[in-house]
């Protein structure tokens, strides 16, 4: 039975055990996308990166969620090119990467961090009743309607779509306690991958706001760190003109406090969203994948 290289690697966090964790296969040629479902169910983390040869870039790229395939995911990249870097297979520098949106350009620094160029935003405001939005997240709607005047509500994607909703204060967003159900269906009706609350009362006084995102559809109850909500939700911001006309040039959002995996996600939002971040390896070892014919089940694995 044929085994190959499997990790676990923290993104948007430079220690091990926080941030969120990426499944990282380096070398996923010639799996199927059975095999390759399986592996990413196996390994339980919110998304694997499972990367390949390719003929319009330097590699290709596809994400898994324990239960579905997604066009792109943020942290895995992050958490994947640090592995890449940190293990020599990669030197400092841009690197261009195939994803299911298009290629997309990876700039990695000496110090290990790394930076995405996620794909155009796109942002559309949605007419939802704010006390449908506060009960499926299990807070009081006048948290919602507090900022709705300036901030309202809508999808934004910079290559997977969020419901963005504001929240006036912090208190607010960790006593979310989502009704997943309400969610999923909340999601589904706008086409968006999942919902990113926000608020500007955040933890850290470095940081720019404090996020929660869940997306139950795609087999994520609630992400701990999320790249791509990130720079949808930046891409968002600039939308909204917030800070009163003087945008930043780079934002911290701070996520993950309320789920014990606390990280940070860089924010650029320019003539394109750039997203960066550290990461850490947590497990490093092999994985014993079945032949085509034996089913997707993972057999065993190995540290």
């Amino acid at each position: 039975m044929d085994t190959l290289r499997a990790l676990q690697v923290d993104a948007f966090t430079a220690e091990p055990f926080a941030g969120n964790a990426a499944g990282v296969v380096p070398n996923a040629d010639g799996l199927d996308d059975a095999q390759m479902q399986a592996i990413a169910n196996e390994l339980a983390v919110s998304e694997t990166a499972f990367f390949r040869e390719s003929d319009e870039a330097d590699r290709r790229v596809r994400y898994f969620t324990p239960t579905t395939e997604v066009d792109l995911c943020g942290h895995a990249t992050i958490a994947s090119h640090a592995h890449l870097l940190e293990d020599g297979v990669i030197d400092a520098g841009t690197h261009s990467l195939e994803t299911n949106v298009g290629v997309l350009d990876i700039e990695v620094e000496e110090d290990g961090t790394v930076w995405m160029t996620q794909d155009r935003p796109e942002i559309r405001e949605v007419d939802l009743d704010y006390e449908r939005i506060a009960d499926a997240l299990g807070i009081d709607h006048a948290a919602l309607e507090d900022v709705g005047a300036d901030f309202p509500l809508a999808v934004a994607s910079t290559g997977l779509p969020f419901l963005v909703v504001p929240v006036n204060f912090l208190e607010h967003v960790s006593a979310m306690d989502p009704d997943f159900g309400e969610v999923e269906a909340i999601s589904e009706e706008v086409e968006a991958t999942g919902i990113y609350a926000f608020s500007f009362d955040a933890l850290e006084a470095d940081s720019t706001l404090h996020g929660r995102m869940f997306a139950p559809a795609a087999g994520v109850p609630e992400d701990p760190v999320t790249g791509t909500a990130s720079g949808a939700t930046g891409a968002y911001l600039r939308e909204v003109e917030a800070f009163d006309g003087e945008f930043p040039d780079e934002m911290v959002f701070e996520q993950g406090h309320f789920v014990d995996r606390p990280g940070h996600v860089r924010v650029r939002v320019a003539e394109q969203v750039r997203v960066g971040g550290r990461a850490a390896t947590a497990l490093d070892g092999e994985l014993q994948v079945p032949d085509r014919d034996d089913g997707d089940d993972i057999i065993d694995a190995t540290v």
